[in-house]
């Protein structure tokens, strides 16, 4: 077996964090308040999101929290590639 690009595979987490990022962002631009606490809260299995949700977000708030998402989701991915390359050199 190979060992996983941690390089690689922390972008395509990062990358795929972003865009769930955006797609949260576009689901609350589209659908007002109201269908989003309804969206949230059945998404989050019950949550009540109505006190905490925001709609009034930046430009600027929504750069930073799309890029500290990529950055987290990078983190994650080469995380896990390096945990399975660490563990991969073990079992043989």
């Amino acid at each position: 077996m190979n060992n996983l690009s941690i390089r690689k595979l922390g972008f395509a987490f990062g990358l795929t964090a972003a865009l769930l990022y955006f797609g949260c962002a576009l689901v609350m631009f589209i659908a007002g308040h109201d269908n989003s606490v309804i969206f949230f809260n059945s998404l989050l299995h019950g949550i009540d999101v109505s006190n905490i949700i925001r709609m009034n977000i930046s430009l600027g708030e929504q750069l930073i929290g799309i890029v500290q998402t990529f950055i987290i989701g990078w983190l994650v991915g080469a995380c896990v590639a390096a945990i399975y390359n660490l563990n991969f050199k073990k079992s043989q």
